[in-house]
């Protein structure tokens, strides 16, 4: 991934259906995988989404010292049919409630126009680097437009920045208002 402090581990299979991030061991509820990887003492966060594990270590190694043996213990783990995520255990919090269509329908026309845009065209690229991006809000007022940016995304040097700048001139373009301003907020 672009951030250096990321790898992502990608599956041939769909692991879950609902992203989920995990800041430390007590948010591993519903992924006994995510339990077991913050076991590694050099894993600092874990998010997983659709098919990949994107893990993210402290700066006390390196890479090239425990890939393999992060990507041997998710194979086994996963070759032997365990738990990844348990889908009736993730907790329901807000970010997961902004997910669901029933939200979705809530929202006045402009957020769900962004909500579209940042699905159809920015969400893919993000996920293809380990991470995930999604609506926060949309104050009309302001032409502030709020995003979350999840597991490799998070904290990257990069990301806020050119997340910032490429949606924000999607946006401005894609909806005809050079007023409207991005916000990126690390998840």
């Amino acid at each position: 991934t672009p951030n250096p402090a990321v790898l992502k581990f990608v599956c041939n299979k769909l692991l879950t259906k609902t992203a989920l991030e995990c800041k430390n061991i007590d948010e591993t509820i519903a992924s006994p995988l995510a339990k077991e990887l913050f076991k590694f003492p050099f894993v600092k966060e874990i998010f997983i989404d659709e098919n990949y594990i994107s893990v993210t270590k402290f700066a006390i190694t390196e890479w090239d010292e425990i890939t393999l043996e992060i990507r041997t213990f998710i194979k086994e783990y996963i070759e032997n049919g365990k738990t990844v995520i348990d889908e009736t255990a993730i907790v329901k919090t807000e970010i997961h409630q902004k997910q669901q269509e029933a939200y979705f329908d809530t929202l006045d026309v402009t957020s769900q126009q962004i909500i579209n845009i940042i699905e159809e065209y920015v969400k893919p690229a993000v996920q293809s680097d380990g991470g995930n991006i999604m609506f926060e809000s949309f104050d009309p007022i302001e032409k502030r437009v709020k995003v979350v940016l999840q597991g490799a995304c998070s904290g990257c040097p990069s990301s806020t920045f050119t997340l910032k700048n490429g949606i924000e001139n999607m946006l401005k373009d894609m909806l005809k208002d050079e007023a409207i301003k991005v916000e990126a907020i690390n998840g």
